[in-house]
């Protein structure tokens, strides 16, 4: 399973967080980060034995940052400020997704900008280690001034108190650190702060995001290559010269990726000649164009995740230059960065489960009688439903991610006194954004079963080797369809074959 080791400046990249996040694999910090650390924190102290007033550290928070605090409450300070932003409601987040959090928060921190001391960070690695996972409630971020409320239930277990998750029970904190043998963290100045004022659950959840789909998007070239020869399309439009033409970059993948699963088709083979209909429906004609916007999309998001990954995202942050340290107030916990792509990955995922359920509606309704499909795909229509209703399932699917695909980050509601005035509201886009995708999945998987029934039934004539190959996968572990039966276990089936990565383009 192995390990990955923080350095200063190597972000995390977002298949690393899943690794952490999902497979257990273990976090270290290496030399290079513990002299960053250490360093920063020996800066701050200085700065702090000058008694000059710095926002948050010496002061109170948001609105009562006017507020000065003597030295020897700034520990106080600090553990005040968790137990008192730990006010989430609603269900816990899933393991996964509190794991990201606490990896990336450690990374952020391990850059040497925030002040915090070395053992602070051992310490995130150590629950991340020994299976220690914070209970943290979904709602309650507004992704601006950090992700206060998750970030806040986190670092109450630092402390050792809240509830966790620990062998699969969910157990009091400080109980699950005692048997783990990790010891509860007293704050220090600036600590309660560097740990909540951060981007650090939208930025992890937009990892697993991203990875679960590009599987997704793989699955969905696969559903549209299969469902061409399923209902007997034309090959005409992936003509590359017509991508050369349309000069956007994602089209022409997507293009050249439909054109090398398809290649080698017999069943196109078959129609060449006295097949009367001159073009295709959009869904078919006109995938490479709209799969290959989301494809572009997904592109651009996923660069802004791994800008992110590389960020420090607290406030405020320490500069040393030479012999002097500047402690500098800014808004770098502000969440626009990643919710604004987050809201595009879901108006993107939309289009791909959209146009995959229009193409399963063409070959299921057979209102193209050159498709030579039988009505539902029924081995005996009217005797046998077929996959009548799967569509319908279908379409339930895309109107919900219709109303996923509205962006959270349009609307500003305002906080914290006024003081926090405009915020991101991205952990709703993440939250969003990751239900969209499972949906999506279970969109894709549908195509998958309906259109590697179409392709079975022109039979003795086959498909390309790419497509071939996928209905060989899915004929492993999903029947044809040869008498009416339950349609939900197929999807389900096909769906974890998706997120387990079956289909690669």
């Amino acid at each position: 399973m192995g390990s990955i080791t923080l350095t200063p400046n190597t972000p995390l990249t977002p298949a690393e967080v899943v690794r952490i996040a999902r497979d257990g694999v273990r976090m270290e910090l290496g030399d290079e980060v513990r002299g960053a650390i250490g360093a920063c924190r020996d800066a701050l102290e200085s700065k702090l034995a000058g008694g000059d007033a710095h926002y948050g550290i010496n002061t109170g928070f948001g609105s009562l940052s006017s507020q000065r605090i003597g030295q020897e409450d700034l520990a106080t300070l600090q553990r005040n400020l968790i137990r008192s932003h730990a006010s989430g409601v609603g269900e816990p987040l899933a393991v996964e997704v509190v794991r990201g959090m606490m990896a990336v928060l450690a990374a952020s921190l391990a850059r040497g900008r925030s002040g915090v001391r070395v053992e602070l960070v051992e310490r995130i690695a150590a629950l991340l280690n020994a299976g220690v996972t914070p209970v943290v409630p979904e709602i309650g971020s507004v992704g601006a001034s950090g992700d206060l409320a998750p970030l806040a239930h986190a670092a109450l277990s630092l402390m050792g108190e809240g509830e966790v998750f620990f062998r699969g029970q969910r157990v009091d904190a400080g109980g699950a650190l005692r048997e783990a043998g990790i010891e509860p963290i007293e704050l220090a100045a600036k600590e309660g702060l560097a740990l909540i004022n951060g981007t650090h659950l939208m930025c992890a959840r937009m990892a697993l995001i991203c990875v679960d789909l590009r599987r997704v998007f793989d699955a969905a070239l696969h559903g549209a290559a299969m469902s061409i020869d399923g209902a007997r399309a034309s090959h005409g439009f992936l003509d590359e010269r017509i991508y050369v033409a349309r000069n956007q970059p994602g089209a022409a993948r997507v293009a050249g990726g439909l054109r090398g699963l398809l290649g080698g088709s017999g069943i196109v083979g078959d129609h060449a000649e006295n097949d009367p209909r001159v073009q295709d429906p959009y869904s078919f004609r006109c995938a490479p164009l709209v799969l290959g916007a989301a494809l572009d999309a997904i592109d651009s998001c996923e660069d802004r995740l791994v800008d992110e990954l590389g960020a420090v995202t607290d406030n405020p942050l320490i500069f040393r230059d030479g012999d002097g340290t500047d402690i500098v107030s800014a808004g770098c916990f502000h969440g626009m960065p990643v919710a604004l792509p987050l809201d595009v990955l879901a108006i993107a995922i939309s289009h791909i489960a959209g146009i995959a359920e229009r193409r399963v509606y063409h070959m299921l309704s057979v209102f193209d009688p050159h498709s030579e499909l039988r009505a539902f795909l029924s081995p005996k229509p009217g005797l046998q439903s077929g996959f009548m209703i799967v569509q319908y399932a279908a379409a339930a699917l895309c109107n919900e991610l219709i109303g996923l695909a509205n962006p959270a980050s349009v609307a500003n509601i305002s906080t914290c006194a006024g003081m926090e005035d405009y915020n991101s509201f991205g952990p709703r886009s993440a939250a969003k954004a990751a239900r969209g995708v499972t949906l999506c999945r279970d969109v894709v998987a549908i195509e998958l079963l309906c259109a590697s029934q179409a392709i079975e039934s022109h039979r003795p004539h086959r498909s390309g080797a790419g497509v071939e190959a996928s209905i060989a996968v899915i004929r492993g572990r999903v029947a044809t369809l040869n008498e009416d039966r339950s349609p939900s276990p197929d999807i389900a089936t096909i769906g974890t074959m998706i997120f387990d990565g079956a289909f690669v383009v």
